[in-house]
């Protein structure tokens, strides 16, 4: 398993961004002395938290250890407190740089599958909110999208209630944001909106969990029923726990035991819902 530490100019962001990568490369065996080597990988872009950075899944779970034993590969970028969104009065093009330009310089420095059915985006709290948004977004790139403690707050943003970030004016802060907060409804920031606009025979497998005690709880429950509503091959989970990396840990897992990463886990892509 290698740790790579990428720092490339980013066209999207017009500065340089730093990218952690899990790359299962080196897998020794021990019986032959010689590396296993795949063609190519199938890989997870995984987005964090609001006041996180690109290292933040290697510290507050066992991320590593679990590709490891999958054969994954494990691309996590910094998302800079941003939501994972274009801003482009400032040229801050989040979304292009995790839906089109990382998947596109990663898939050219290592060897990585270019198949829908092979690329995941998952992400925690601030980080999930951006995995949704650009995993539906992005449709023809992600097979499948998953959720962890998603920060759903389209109506707390619309009625502008006061950010987690104390002390600035909320309607400033998410028009720093998102641009214009009256036009936030029906646009690509819509996770709502963005299910309306993908053929039905297109649109990604999904998962959400979310904690019993998490401030987010009903905010995702409302989301889910909209996407039953709508369909959606969805499989959704709660289960003890607050707005935590304990909660994170265990259902990362979850995710990846989900994911179709080999013929076992194949039978898990039918949806289910669990309360």
């Amino acid at each position: 398993m290698a740790i790579i530490q990428l720092n490339y100019l980013s066209k999207a962001l017009l500065r340089t961004v730093d990218v952690t990568v899990i790359l299962p490369t080196d897998t020794l065996d021990m019986e032959n002395m010689t590396y296993t080597k795949r063609k190519e990988y199938k890989t997870l872009y995984l987005l964090h938290g609001i006041f996180g950075d690109q290292n933040d899944w290697l510290y507050g779970t066992r991320i590593q250890r679990f590709a490891n034993e999958r054969g994954l590969c494990v691309v996590m970028p910094s998302g800079e407190n941003m939501f994972y969104v274009d801003q482009a009065n400032t040229h801050n093009h989040y979304s292009q740089f995790i839906g089109g330009e990382l998947v596109e310089m990663t898939r050219a420095m290592f060897s990585l599958s270019n198949k829908k059915e092979d690329t995941f985006i998952a992400g925690l709290s601030m980080g999930g909110y951006g995995a949704i948004v650009n995993g539906l977004k992005y449709y023809q790139t992600f097979g499948y999208i998953a959720g962890l403690s998603s920060a759903l707050m389209l109506e707390d943003w619309l009625d502008c209630k006061p950010p987690i970030i104390q002390g600035v004016d909320a309607k400033k802060y998410y028009e720093s944001l998102f641009g214009d907060i009256t036009k936030l409804k029906g646009s690509d920031k819509d996770y709502y909106t963005l299910i309306k606009q993908i053929p039905h025979d297109q649109l990604p497998h999904m998962y959400m969990c979310i904690g019993t005690d998490d401030f987010l709880l009903e905010t995702n429950r409302k989301y889910r029923d909209y996407l039953l509503q709508e369909n959606v091959d969805l499989t959704y989970e709660e289960g003890p726990g607050n707005h935590e990396w304990d909660f994170w840990d265990r259902y990362i897992l979850k995710i990846l035991d989900w994911l179709p990463l080999n013929k076992k886990d194949e039978s898990l892509n039918s949806g289910h819902v669990s309360k």
